[in-house]
């Protein structure tokens, strides 16, 4: 009992700088428990946190039935226990991800959706009044777009679609532009969105057009290919900055992937930086061949990966303007990401 009292007495004697340094080596989740012991450990883990082991974005890899997130500040992996789609729209529909933080999925009858940071709450409405198989879908301020993909001869391909969240109400918009016409699908097409605009690039050619949903009117085209050698690209939002991510040469011989910040005015493109050719050659794999890339953002942090190996994934992070590669992730499983800002106040509210 002496021995006893002796170790809590220890342990409660940790504390300051010595307390703040121990933490700043504890897996984020576990600093949840940590931070209600006491207001001093509390303040301590708060502490760790601002200056010495800053968290970051996190990388959450989705399957069909999980959900695990990659936390890079303690190098593991959390499963995320949160609400799925019902079984019965997930018998007939597939999970998807749209610009890195909206997840969906569609059915004849329902459309289901979550953009929250941890995907804990999914929103259901009813589906769009156009079918569509492969449209693009995305989340600009409080407006749902869904535009293309429709798959029956008689509609249009080029059909576009907002939902307000507020009125919950769909309506039908102009049609997307007709340059379009011929790849006006998400296999195709690559989407980023602010609180204002949708951006879409056709991904082999780079041709963009901006949707507001506001005034419901199309912009463009404009020219996203600072470099003629790229043959395939992909863009995406980070901190408010349109980017630009794109392979250089050809599919069976990728001499680079290149990042480019594009400004949202003029569309002019700046190089922010290039991916080291050791983990070049590790993302092309085994085929040595790389016909595409997808990415996701969330503040500094870039994942990128090939999509036909999924299962790993290449984290960067922008450091003075340059691009090293921070960490290399393996998911396991044959999945799809976006990223979210998890910290303690979202794991917080877990069971």
């Amino acid at each position: 009992m002496v021995e006893a009292t002796m170790v809590v007495a220890q342990e409660a004697s940790i504390h300051g700088d010595t307390l703040e340094t121990i933490l700043s080596y504890v897996p984020l989740i576990d600093l949840v428990p940590a931070s209600h012991v006491c207001k001093s450990w509390k303040r301590a883990v708060f502490s760790s946190l601002r200056h010495l082991n800053k968290p970051k974005p996190w990388l959450i890899a989705h399957t069909h039935t999980t959900s695990h997130a990659f936390d890079p500040r303690s190098h593991v992996w959390i499963e995320i226990k949160q609400q799925q789609p019902s079984i019965k729209i997930k018998q007939i529909s597939t999970l998807r991800s749209s610009h890195s933080n909206l997840l969906y999925m569609l059915s004849p009858s329902k459309l289901s959706f979550s953009f929250d940071p941890l995907h804990l709450t999914w929103h259901h409405i009813d589906a769009p009044l156009v079918w569509r198989v492969d449209p693009i879908v995305a989340a600009v301020g409080r407006h749902i777009i869904i535009a293309g993909g429709t798959c029956y001869f008689e509609d249009d391909p080029l059909a576009v679609e907002i939902y307000d969240v507020e009125t919950r109400a769909w309506e039908l918009c102009d049609p997307m532009p007709a340059i379009l016409k011929d790849s006006s699908a998400s296999t195709w097409l690559s989407i980023a969105s602010d609180d204002l605009k949708l951006f879409v690039t056709e991904k082999h050619s780079g041709v963009t057009h901006t949707f507001d949903p506001e005034t419901k009117t199309w912009s463009g085209q404009y020219d996203l290919r600072p470099d003629p050698c790229i043959f395939y690209s992909v863009i995406a939002f980070s901190d408010d900055r349109l980017i630009l991510a794109g392979l250089i040469g050809e599919m069976d011989n990728v001499r680079g992937v290149k990042l480019w910040g594009v400004n949202c005015e003029s569309f002019e493109c700046e190089e922010i930086g290039e991916m080291p050719l050791e983990f070049l050659e590790k993302l092309k794999g085994e085929s040595f061949r790389l016909s595409s890339i997808a990415v996701c953002f969330a503040g500094k942090v870039v994942n990128i990966y090939n999509p036909s190996m999924a299962e790993e994934v290449f984290m960067c992070e922008f450091v003075d303007g340059g691009l090293p590669v921070v960490e290399r992730a393996k998911c396991g499983c044959e999945s799809l990401e976006s990223d979210g800002d998890g910290g303690v106040y979202e794991l917080q509210g877990w069971d």
